[in-house]
């Protein structure tokens, strides 16, 4: 990941096309650190084309210094881009292509080196290969391969005709991806004068340029060509070491320290200014407790950490740390942080669009996601139409208001207008369904989350669970099964079995279900308690409420009684059914929509995070026709009268549709059908699995400390032993800390660069939870998989 040191200063340079002088501004640079008797290191990873040539060789030469070192890491004698060279080496020397991750270990391990060897002020310029798009050895364009080490960045601009444009489109590539550009820096050209313009261009933008006179033409005797070169770099850096390059010089050295001055102000000024989700601010009274994030790339976080020493055993001074964000930042991230397809296709819709207001109104990505959604996504076979909002919690809302107004134009003749008021949900203790009072209404009160205005409304099951407790997949009932079945738990044959709810159904246990349901529902209409309304459900697994993993048997049989056990595709019976699928939704836990393992279909559907691949908010409610019906009328005021400023907005949108065909072609992968084969009980293939380990998921299921364990998807949730538990505990976050801390064992690292990592982690009282992307590497996984269990076997 990003590397960040208070005494190196590190640039990278890139240039706008081939043949700009990226070599030469770089002596220069070179040349004015020397001038002023700072060591100065110079790195070309990549040189293709004669030794005699070599840009590293250039600036040995014409740098010359004892303050200079040069280094190169891989030379291919082919004059032409790095990966037809490559290929060219590969076909008549069967010299191997090392490979992107190969690369930049070396690249970061360089960087460390030069660090570790100074306790000064250094400068070290990394120098890439042709242009900003220019493919790297393995055929990945600089711009991308470069990205996961986040070095600040001085693009040399293009002087030659058409050079505005590719300097621009250059800068504006680095830009979306979220490079840092220091500066822009190029030739004068008397002819095209592009400096003139890029100047005024880039001022506006608050980006520095610079512009220089460029080289003599090359003299057919070497040693004048020489004695040229040498006299014009003199005059590039000249002797009063303030005007030419060092005006580039200082400039840079002065975004050096206002970065790491920015670094060390933002805690106290976030402590100072930010109020936070879900954090007691009364318990975060020190600066190192703020985890700075400088950037994000894959699936980690680059991290800024006050006061702490960062990586000692490896010899490195980097304030940055590479650290695995462990809860896919609540739950959202895909395809990890900061993928340039979803970048670009947000880009593409601003550009096109920006944002229109919606009503009565159509856009491109917002109905090619409806009809996705519908026909070939979560809502094929049951869902007829589309209605978006911006996050979970409100799509929640606007569910809720179609499922009751459903139920009230069927019922309404014996529903009176205060009865509308107290219509109440079924659901399952332990649920949620977000932060907003309607969604807060919909879930049971419990202390943490009450409001002063929170009013539950409705009625919640307890519901059995499903955990692996010393290696076996076990069924937890809640007390009042446990009496009817005689056990308070169910040893099952296998994590299959406990998911084939098809071939459940015909057990006793389905029928125990479905009877304790119908009695409860008999006795409180008995009671005279307020009407059930809508069956509202987190299929398999509730997040928030403390990552449990309900009995699939117990959900179908809720789902058959309130249908009357005669659920139909035409049209809805007895109340209307909500499937919450914020979380679980499009793959989390490894199914792109949860109706199939149930066997059943909601009326009304919710996905959010993973939609747009965790990179912008948008909600998605999936409803069926005849719950569209309900709103259809003349009259105006029985119409669905909600809606956000920014409904359907199209850079969510086609942000969405671009994560979803990623997720398609996710699918297919290597590493999914790796997974999923371990995860083959023989019992109903395919039907469950997860990116976690089945042998190191057993493992820590036999941790005295650890009450349960259980994984779907890309979710693993460890449950501790704590007879205080819940979601006031600290017992989890404890019992993990230490995998808050750097960790140098000799190991290879999986991080960026290979630098040691440490773990972000969240917490839900005595549970911890781990999750991945849906593209997480698997050596990752394995890397974490690693860390849990040695940290747990002295438990």
């Amino acid at each position: 990941m990003s590397l960040l040191h208070k005494h190196l200063r590190i640039h990278q340079i890139f240039g706008a096309n081939t043949d700009v002088g990226k070599t030469i501004l770089t002596t220069a640079l070179v040349r004015a650190s020397a001038a002023r008797n700072t060591p100065v290191f110079y790195l070309k990873p990549i040189s293709t084309g004669r030794l005699d040539d070599a840009d590293d060789r250039h600036v040995e030469r014409y740098g010359a210094s004892d303050l200079l070192e040069t280094h190169c890491f891989y030379r291919y004698d082919a004059p032409a881009s790095p990966h037809l060279a490559a290929w060219f080496s590969l076909v008549l020397t069967k010299q191997q292509i090392p490979g992107d991750e190969t690369v930049l270990r070396s690249i970061s391990k360089y960087a460390q080196r030069c660090a570790a060897r100074i306790s000064e002020q250094a400068h070290l310029y990394v120098e890439t290969a042709g242009g900003v798009h220019s493919p790297t050895l393995s055929g990945t364009t600089h711009a991308d391969f470069y990205r996961p080490l986040f070095l600040p960045t001085v693009l040399v601009g293009d002087p030659k005709l058409g050079g505005i444009s590719s300097t621009i489109s250059s800068y504006e590539s680095l830009l979306v991806r979220g490079y840092i550009v220091d500066a822009v820096v190029l030739f004068r050209d008397s002819h095209y004068r592009n400096w003139e313009y890029l100047t005024t261009y880039f001022a506006e933008r608050g980006v520095h340029v610079s512009a220089f006179d460029p080289p003599p033409p090359v003299h057919p005797e070497p040693s004048e060509n020489v004695r040229l070169t040498h006299a014009y770099y003199k005059a590039l850096v000249p002797q009063n070491k303030k005007d030419g390059i060092f005006t580039v010089a200082d400039h840079l050295d002065a975004c050096h320290k206002e970065r790491l001055a920015e670094l060390e102000s933002m805690p106290r000024r976030t402590l100072d200014t930010i109020w936070w989700p879900f954090v007691q601010h009364g318990l975060v009274q020190d600066e190192r407790d703020v985890t700075v994030i400088d950037s994000a790339y894959s699936d980690y976080f680059s991290t800024f950490r006050p006061g702490k020493e960062q990586v000692p055993t490896a010899g490195s001074s980097s304030l940055l740390v590479p650290e695995f964000d462990s809860s896919a930042s609540w739950w959202t991230q895909t395809v990890g942080h900061g993928h340039p397809s979803l970048t670009l296709a947000a880009a593409s819709a601003s550009g096109r669009y920006g944002h229109v207001m919606f009503p009565k109104a159509t856009h491109l990505p917002a109905l090619k996601l409806a009809e996705r959604l519908v026909h070939h996504g979560p809502g094929k076979g049951w869902a007829n139409r589309v209605f978006f909002s911006d996050n979970g919690s409100t799509g929640m809302e606007v569910a809720l208001k179609m499922a009751l107004r459903a139920y009230t134009s069927r019922h309404g003749e014996v529903i009176s207008k205060s009865e509308k008021k107290t219509l109440g949900v079924l659901g399952l203790k332990g649920s949620y369904h977000g932060d907003t009072l309607g969604a807060m209404d919909a879930c049971e009160e419990v202390d943490v989350y009450t409001s002063e205005w929170h009013n539950a409304k409705g009625y919640w099951f307890e519901p059995p669970t499903v955990g692996i407790r010393d290696r076996e997949v076990v069924i937890t009932f809640p007390s009042a099964i446990a009496d009817l079945v005689g056990s308070d738990r169910l040893l099952t044959k296998s994590l299959g079995w406990a998911y084939d709810v098809g071939s459940r159904l015909r057990t006793p246990l389905y029928q125990t279900y479905a009877m304790y349901i119908r009695r409860t529902l008999d006795s409180l209409g008995q009671r005279g308690a307020p009407k059930l309304a809508a069956l509202v459900l987190e299929p398999l697994l509730m997040g928030a409420g403390g990552m449990i993993f309900v009995d699939p048997l117990f959900q179908r049989a809720m789902v058959d009684v309130v249908r009357g056990l005669n659920p139909s595709e035409q049209d809805w019976s007895g109340m209307p059914v909500i499937f919450d699928e914020v979380f679980v939704g499009l793959n989390r836990i490894g199914m792109h929509s949860c109706g199939s393992l149930l066997g059943v279909n909601p009326d009304i559907s919710v996905n959010a995070k993973v939609l747009t691949g965790g990179l912008v908010p948008l909600a998605a409610t999936l409803a069926s026709e005849h719950i569209f019906n309900a709103f259809l009328s003349n009259e105006k005021g029985k119409a669905l009268l909600h809606g956000h400023s920014y409904t359907a907005h199209a850079i969510g949108c086609e942000v969405a549709n671009e994560a979803l065909k990623m997720i398609d072609k996710l699918e297919t992968s290597r590493d999914w059908q790796t997974a999923k084969k371990k995860w083959d009980s023989g019992e109903k293939d395919g039907s469950v699995w997860s990116f976690w380990d089945p042998q190191f998921v057993d493992g820590i299921s036999t941790v005295k400390a650890v009450e349960e364990v259980m994984t779907l998807g890309c979710v693993l949730v460890i449950k501790f032993r704590d007879a205080c538990g819940g979601y006031t505990s600290h017992s989890a976050e404890r019992a993990l800390a230490p995998l808050r801390e750097t960790i140098d064992d000799g190991r290879p690292s999986p991080a960026p660069g290979g630098l040691p990592y440490t773990i972000h982690l969240r917490t839900l009282g005595n549970v911890a939870y781990f999750m991945t992307s849906l593209n997480t590497a698997p050596s990752l996984v394995r890397s974490v998989e690693q860390r849990i269990s040695e940290l747990l076997s002295g438990c």
